[in-house]
């Protein structure tokens, strides 16, 4: 079996009050429709197709990576006008699945089960159950097989009383949607041409409706405002903080987490409120992440503390080093073992070595930084000069003292100690003692400039 889908995502979203399409909004920091997407790859199909309308060029433009073919609907007519722009694509003995690109959260499994469900000339339809089916289509069923969909405002009292409802999600062999596809009409208030209609006409060929129904009613929850999608975000996340904390995970608060891309967490690490992980980021056992933290692309080995208001980017940190509080690792950084960075310091494209440490107030770029080395405070590689960026090589049991600026290109030597205050241009020698300071002297009776009055 082959599988196609069609993604539906061509409505403006009014309702958003926004000027760019309903499905860019994003949902765990990535367009929704690219979780519909993700979930199609998921699935193993053959064919996608996204229908697009309404700001169709920057939806192409932010989804460029997706590997769809993009099918242009100039007119919104109906959600089967919107198929029958696709449909001709699709190999006739595909198995063609609708999905829409304002309903993120179905879930693989769920589409499986739907899609095992075709065969020859039946509908397998994805359905759930509301406590308050208001709006809603009705499924209307006699002796248990599926007869027809009545629009609450075409509802009588005994149909209103019915809470399975149509969730406009459905499989169908691809030729016979295209041999349904033209029968549909537009006689309807609104001339426009409904999908639903293929359900009428399946019964009418004496062909069968299959149903599967989802255990959560969000999985087909559509998003059409921010108040909906504010409250997918927040059942996405509890989803995953329950799997997290099933898997040997400890979350201060499983309402104050959010991960935007996918968390990979070793048992009895702990994860305290309000931290954010973007992208791929890996946890070994025992990590501590205090509140307040952004993580984004990076690995961090196990045993390792990263305190309050830590940002790490694109870094790997081994195991038992301490990160924090108030210190950004930035791109290109790795820290080696039992290595210390501290407050307010801030490291790009750097090497920390096994056991050392800069605890606080320093910045530490290019650099290539060794064993049981010291950074003082308030010291500075002086990577860039305008133009280009140069290397800093610090060497093993190296001790820097505060406030030294080292401009590189320049290495320090073995063992080699910088006394506080120092500018350093040169290469220092091993197991030496640099220092680069002006003779200090008083002079008596030098005044303050003082402020000048406007008289």
């Amino acid at each position: 079996m082959n599988l196609s889908v069609i993604i539906l995502a061509a409505g403006a979203g009014t309702r958003m009050r926004s000027s760019k399409p309903k499905v860019l909004h994003k949902l765990a920091g990535i367009p929704m429709v690219e979780h519909v997407y993700n979930t199609c790859k998921t699935l193993g199909a053959k064919q996608v197709q996204v229908v697009y309308g309404h700001g169709g060029d920057l939806l192409k433009e932010q989804c460029q990576h997706f590997d769809v073919e993009w099918v242009l609907q100039a007119e919104q007519l109906g959600t089967a006008h919107a198929v029958q722009q696709a449909s001709p694509k699709v190999q006739a003995d595909d198995v063609v699945l609708i999905l829409y690109g304002d309903v993120p959260l179905t879930k693989a499994a769920t589409l499986e089960k739907l899609i095992s469900n075709v065969s020859a000339n039946n509908v397998s339809l994805l359905t759930v159950e509301l406590d308050d089916p208001t709006g809603y289509g009705r499924i209307v069923r006699k002796k248990g097989r599926v007869v027809s969909i009545v629009e609450h405002k075409d509802a009588s009292e005994e149909v209103l009383s019915i809470k399975e409802v149509n969730t406009g999600i459905l499989a169908v062999n691809a030729a016979y949607l295209n041999d349904c596809l033209s029968k549909i009409g537009n006689d309807n208030a609104q001339g426009e041409y409904y999908l639903t209609d293929l359900i009428a006409l399946a019964v009418d060929d004496g062909n069968e409706v299959i149903t599967t129904m989802v255990d959560h009613s969000y999985e087909v929850e559509g998003i059409n405002n921010r108040q909906q999608l504010a409250r997918l975000e927040r059942i996405y996340q509890r989803d995953i903080a329950d799997k997290l904390l099933i898997d040997g995970i400890g979350l201060a608060d499983p309402d104050r987490l959010d991960v935007r891309g996918r968390l990979n967490a070793g048992n009895d690490s702990f994860i305290d409120i309000n931290c954010i992980f973007e992208g791929e980021v890996t946890l070994g056992t025992g990590v501590t992440i205090g509140s307040g933290c952004v993580i984004k692309n990076s690995s961090i080995a196990s045993d390792c503390i990263i305190k309050p208001y830590s940002v790490i980017e694109n870094a790997v940190i081994d195991k038992q080093t301490e990160v924090g509080p108030f210190a950004r690792i930035r791109p290109g950084t790795h820290l080696r073992e039992n290595s210390r960075v501290g407050n307010f310091v801030e490291i790009k494209n750097t090497e920390l070595g096994i056991n050392s440490k800069a605890s606080h107030l320093t910045y530490l770029g290019d650099s290539e930084i060794g064993n049981n080395v010291n950074i003082g405070a308030g010291s500075i590689t002086c990577n860039y000069d305008g133009a280009n960026k140069f290397k800093t090589i610090i060497k093993d049991g190296a001790f820097i003292g505060s406030d030294t600026q080292l401009v590189a290109p320049v290495t320090v030597g073995e063992n080699s100690t910088i006394a506080a205050g120092s500018t350093i241009t040169k290469d220092t020698a091993d197991d030496t003692l640099t220092l680069s300071r002006t003779p200090q002297k008083s002079i008596k009776g030098w005044l303050r400039p003082k402020k000048k009055i406007d008289k």
